[in-house]
C-alpha cells in the first residue's frame, strides 16, 4: 500500500472494537475476520451502522445500510444524521472500491468499472443533504466539500477494519469531483483514485473554454442544426410556452423557485445544445429536426427529449437543491455566450441562485476550487482522470503538474459524459486497466510484466455493470 493508516486509525474514537476480529476465515466469506460471525453481523457491529435491507444477488451479498454521521465533523457533539449507503460484498480478501455519484445512492446492486476491473467489493455512499441523507433541521452551511469528504473518511475508517485490503475511490461527473476532493482532504486513505468526466471550474467567472468547445465540437453541420433548433424554440416562444402551460397544469408543475414559467422555459431551451453533447453522440445529429420546416410539436418534442420541460419546475429542481447549492457556493457553474441567440434570450444562462429556494442563504467561496486545482496539479499520486472528447464538462478538466506521481489524464475519442476506461484507445485502455489493478494490489504477474495484457478480473454481468449515468435533463455534472 502507498499509504500508512495505522497512525490515522489510532485517532478515531468513533469506531468500536470488532470483538471477533482476527479469527480464522469463515467459508462463506473466504477470508472473514471471524469464523463464526456472518459478514452482516460484523458490519452491523460497527457503532452507528444499521440495516435497511439485504437484497440477494448471485455471488455477492448486497446490503442497503444507514450510518450515523456527525452533522458537522468539526463539532460532532452538535448532532448526527443517518447517511444511506450500499455495500456490495464479494469477499474481505478482495480490494474495495469506494464509489459515490455525488447525488443519491442507487439501492439496486451495481458495480462501477473499477470494481469490475479489480473483482472487488464496493461501498457506495449517498452524498450528504440528498434525501433521505439530510439532517433535520438542515443547516445548509454544513453542506460543503470538506464535510462530504469527512463523511467518506469516517465511513472508510469504520469499514477498513473488516475490508483490510487496498481501497480505490471512484465516481463519475460530480462523483468524480467527489472522489478527487476526498483525495485532496484525506490523501492517506485511498490507494488510488479513478475520476471519470470530472469538471474543474477553477475560476467561476471565466468560462471561455466552454465557448471554444462549442465552436469546435462534432461537425459544423451538426452544430448548425442544433443551434437552429435552439434559436427556433425562442422565436416560437409564445406558442411553445402555451404548450408548456398546458403541460404544467396537467402535471402539477409550479415555478416558484425559478420565478415564473418564462424563466423556466428559457432555461430548458438554453440547455438544449449542452445536453445534446453531454448525453448524445455525433451520429445522433441525424435525429434532430430541420428547424425551418419543423412543426411546433416537433420543436417541442426534441427540446423535451433532450432538455426536459420538467427540469426547472419546482418538482424537477427539488431533488437537486443540494447540487445547485454547492454550485453556487463552491463548485462553480458554467456560462456560455451562445451568440446565435442574440436578441432572443432574455436571461442568458441563469446562475445557481435561481434554482435554490430563497430561504436558503448562499455565498460563493472563490478559493474552494482553486485550492483543489492547485493540490491536484502539485500532489496527485496514483490518480487517473478519464474524459470524453465530446463532453462539454471536459472543457475545463483537471491538469497534472511536474510534481505528480504515477497519475494520468486520458480522453476517450468521440465519447460523451459516459466516457470510461473501456472507451479509451487500446494503448491507454491497457495502461489504465493495469494501473487500476496495480493500485488495488491485484495485478496478475502477466499484467505487471506487460500492461498490454491487463484485463478486468471479473466476468461481465449485464445487470451489475449497468452504467447509472446521471441522465437528468438539467445542466449539471
Amino acid at each position: 500500500m502507498r499509504k500508512t493508516l495505522g497512525w490515522l486509525l489510532s485517532l478515531v474514537v468513533l469506531i468500536g472494537t470488532m470483538g471477533a476480529a482476527g479469527s480464522t476465515a469463515q467459508a462463506a466469506t473466504a477470508a472473514g475476520p471471524a469464523a463464526a460471525t456472518d459478514i452482516k453481523d460484523q458490519i452491523l457491529g460497527i457503532p452507528g451502522m444499521s440495516l435497511i435491507e439485504e437484497k440477494p444477488y448471485p455471488g455477492y451479498r448486497f446490503f442497503v445500510l444507514n450510518y450515523e454521521q456527525p452533522v458537522d465533523h468539526r463539532q460532532p457533539w452538535k448532532g448526527t444524521f443517518k447517511q444511506r449507503l450500499t455495500l456490495l460484498h464479494k469477499d474481505v480478501s478482495r480490494p474495495t472500491v469506494f464509489f459515490t455519484s455525488g447525488y443519491n445512492v442507487n439501492t439496486s446492486p451495481r458495480r462501477s468499472e473499477p470494481t469490475t476491473i479489480v473483482d472487488g467489493n464496493q461501498v457506495s455512499l449517498e452524498y450528504r443533504f440528498f434525501t433521505p441523507s439530510r439532517p433535520d433541521p438542515a443547516n445548509w452551511a454544513n453542506l460543503d466539500i470538506w464535510q462530504a469528504a469527512s463523511d467518506q473518511h469516517r465511513l472508510f475508517t469504520a469499514l477498513k477494519k473488516l475490508y483490510t485490503k487496498n481501497w480505490l475511490a471512484t465516481g463519475g461527473s460530480k462523483g468524480g469531483m467527489t472522489a478527487t476532493y476526498y483525495e485532496r482532504f484525506y490523501p492517506r486513505d485511498m490507494d488510488g483514485v479513478v475520476a471519470y468526466v470530472a469538471p474543474n471550474d477553477v475560476v467561476n467567472n471565466e468560462d471561455s473554454a466552454y465557448d471554444r468547445f462549442f465552436s469546435k465540437v462534432g461537425t459544423k453541420e451538426c452544430r448548425d442544426r442544433l443551434n437552429a433548433v435552439q434559436r427556433e424554440a425562442l422565436v416560437r416562444r409564445e406558442p411553445l410556452e402555451a404548450k408548456y402551460a398546458v403541460a404544467a397544469a396537467e402535471n402539477g408543475w409550479t415555478f416558484t423557485t425559478v420565478g415564473n414559467l418564462d424563466k423556466a422555459f428559457e432555461a430548458v431551451v438554453l440547455d438544449y445544445v449542452w445536453a445534446f453533447w453531454q448525453y448524445s453522440l455525433l451520429a445522433d445529429c441525424a435525429s434532430i429536426p430541420a428547424a425551418a420546416t419543423a412543426t411546433d410539436q416537433e420543436i417541442w418534442d426534441t427540446i423535451d427529449a433532450i432538455s426536459g420541460f420538467s427540469a426547472y419546475a419546482d418538482q424537477g429542481l427539488e431533488t437537486y437543491t443540494p447540487y445547485y447549492y454547492q454550485a453556487g457556493t463552491q463548485l462553480g457553474s458554467p456560462d456560455i455566450k451562445q451568440p446565435h441567440l442574440k436578441g432572443l434570450s432574455r436571461y442568458g444562462y441563469q446562475p445557481p441562485r435561481n434554482f435554490v429556494p430563497r430561504d436558503i442563504p448562499m455565498t460563493f467561496q472563490p478559493g474552494a476550487m482553486k485550492d483543489i486545482d492547485t493540490w491536484v496539479r502539485n500532489n496527485a499520486n496514483q490518480m487517473l482522470f478519464v474524459y470524453g472528447q465530446n463532453d462539454p464538462w471536459g472543457a475545463e478538466p483537471f491538469h497534472l503538474g511536474y510534481g505528480v506521481r504515477d497519475s494520468y489524464v486520458m480522453t476517450a475519442p468521440g465519447a460523451n459524459h459516459g466516457a470510461n476506461v473501456a472507451k479509451l484507445l487500446d494503448g491507454e485502455k491497457a495502461l489504465a486497466t493495469a494501473k487500476i489493478l496495480q493500485w488495488a494490489g491485484v495485478a496478475p504477474a502477466a499484467a505487471l510484466a506487460d500492461t498490454g495484457k491487463a484485463a478486468p478480473l471479473a466476468a461481465p454481468d449485464a445487470q451489475l455493470d449497468q452504467r447509472d449515468l446521471e441522465r437528468e435533463p438539467q445542466l449539471r455534472p
